[in-house]
């Protein structure tokens, strides 16, 4: 799986992992303090598995960008898509009480920790 990240984008191996190890941190911290666990813990893996899929649709979508031919509007046009359906999973989830929103969104949130922890791990 890793080699196949990698084939898209040199970095997302690095910046899934991140986002795992992020879950599993919050997770830790949250299992400590959260009322309901269940509900806790599903929700924060329902936002670290959007989380991914964002960071390998943003890759998908940037190779797409750089290739001839790609557009600008292409590039509008797949962004809201995934917000579109980041939204829809959200709506689910709450509707269907599969998991809690906070949570999700602590999850959703470790793309963006992700991101900014990998110009340390580069360094490094």
């Amino acid at each position: 799986m890793m080699k196949a990240l990698k084939r898209k984008n040199e970095a997302l191996p690095g910046l899934v992992m991140g986002i795992i190890g992020y879950g599993l941190v919050v997770l830790g911290i949250g299992i400590i303090f959260a009322p309901d666990r269940v509900q806790f813990a599903s929700g924060l893996a329902i936002g670290l598995g959007c989380a991914i899929f964002m960071a390998v649709h943003i890759a998908s979508v940037l190779n797409d960008a750089l290739l001839p031919g790609g557009s600008t509007r292409m590039l509008a046009a797949k962004s809201v898509m995934r917000y579109i359906v980041v939204a829809a999973v959200f709506f689910a989830m709450t509707y269907f009480k599969l998991g809690n929103f906070i949570a999700a969104f602590i999850g959703i949130m470790g793309l963006k920790v992700s991101a900014y922890i990998q110009q340390f791990k580069r360094r490094g």
